[in-house]
């Protein structure tokens, strides 16, 4: 069964992008046909990061460092339908964002790329599901991103202004004391 559990700040963030029971409860249900697709998913989503030279610069930049990547969002994507959406989930969004911004990887790159995941995995549900199946599933999937992409941007964004209060080299330093938060629960609460 899936859940949707946390704190105030969790629940105001899930009935703000209109996720419910019902929605975990069907990505719970979509695990066995999702889960899968985790390497084809990130593979697609570095792709289309890549297609960016600035943003491939950052990620290709360090020896390594895309293949960890891949890595790492095979384990974001799976989560999206493991149907538990609390306060570890949310602040393991906040982190992406933190992360995203550390490395100066632009919203405008990470948004659109998140629209890829929606567009590959319509593709794979249009053949995986019978069509009275879509609407739930479709509804469903487009929820748990809005809500990732709205933790990714506002921590992101909380990043961002850090570093600019403090002046040079400070987005970086903005970032490591947001991410310091976010790994502790504690930026749970600071958001809008």
């Amino acid at each position: 069964m899936g859940a949707v559990t946390g704190s105030d700040a969790v629940e105001r963030r899930l009935r703000r992008v209109g996720f419910g029971p019902e929605h975990a409860e069907r990505l719970l249900e979509l695990k066995p046909i999702m889960h899968p697709l985790a390497h084809e998913m990130a593979l697609a989503f570095y792709d289309h990061l890549g297609q960016d030279p600035e943003t491939r610069r950052i990620l290709w930049g360090e020896p390594g460092r895309v293949e960890r990547l891949y890595e790492s969002f095979e384990g974001w994507y799976r989560e999206l339908f493991e149907g538990v959406y609390d306060a570890d989930y949310a602040a393991k969004r906040l982190r992406v964002g933190v992360v995203h911004a550390r490395y100066g990887v632009p919203l405008s790159s990470l948004i659109p790329a998140i629209g890829q995941v929606y567009s590959l995995a319509l593709e794979h549900l249009l053949v995986a599901l019978r069509p009275v199946e879509l609407p739930s599933a479709l509804e469903a999937l487009g929820k748990v991103l809005t809500l990732d992409t709205t933790l990714m941007a506002e921590s992101y964004e909380r990043a961002v202004a850090a570093g600019v209060e403090d002046g040079e080299g400070a987005t970086q330093r903005g970032a490591a004391r947001i991410l310091t938060l976010a790994r502790s629960g504690a930026g749970l609460g600071g958001g809008r």
